[in-house]
């Protein structure tokens, strides 16, 4: 048997494996929407995702927002002191307990918030336009479904999100 052939079983296809694909096509996405606030604005995408995660969910820990976003926690520290250095963000602490910091955004965080938004969902938009609606209803449906097993696999080997594919 060639070396070839040997060896063909063990590689990578990355170009038909699922998770390098959904990675591919998150960082594009996400590129392109970055495109509206990285000039405008001087934001980075950790930035907008936490700031887009406390314009939904006002009142998150850094903990949290690093939870709910599947976001590296040092990634989110970066984002949340940056944010508070250009005051987009705020912070206060819980009385009950002095260690949990409570973020929300700024006056000004939530004016660029405001701008940001409606720019993102038309980029949405655009790029679901191709889809008819039972083939969004699938994607949804979909997505919903590996959603779940990738956080059941992630609980089941004890990996943390925010890693590699």
């Amino acid at each position: 048997m060639k070396r070839d052939e040997h060896t063909a079983g063990r590689r990578l296809e990355l170009e038909t494996f699922l998770p390098y694909r959904l990675s591919i096509l998150s960082n594009t996405v996400s590129s392109a929407i970055a495109a509206v606030y990285r000039r405008r604005f001087c934001l980075s995408i950790p930035e907008w995702r936490v700031m887009a995660i406390l314009g939904r969910y006002p009142g998150l820990s850094a903990a949290e927002v690093a939870e709910r976003t599947a976001m590296d926690k040092v990634a989110v520290s970066r984002a949340v002191a940056k944010l508070l250095d250009t005051g987009r963000i705020t912070r206060s602490f819980a009385d009950a307990d002095r260690r949990r910091s409570i973020l929300q955004l700024s006056a000004e965080g939530e004016a660029v918030y405001a701008e940001v938004v409606p720019q993102a969902r038309a980029l949405e938009a655009q790029l679901i336009e191709s889809l008819d609606p039972t083939e969004l209803a699938a994607l949804d449906r979909l997505l919903r479904r590996l959603t779940a097993r990738a956080r059941e696999l992630e609980a089941r080997t004890g990996a943390r999100a925010g890693g590699t594919d």
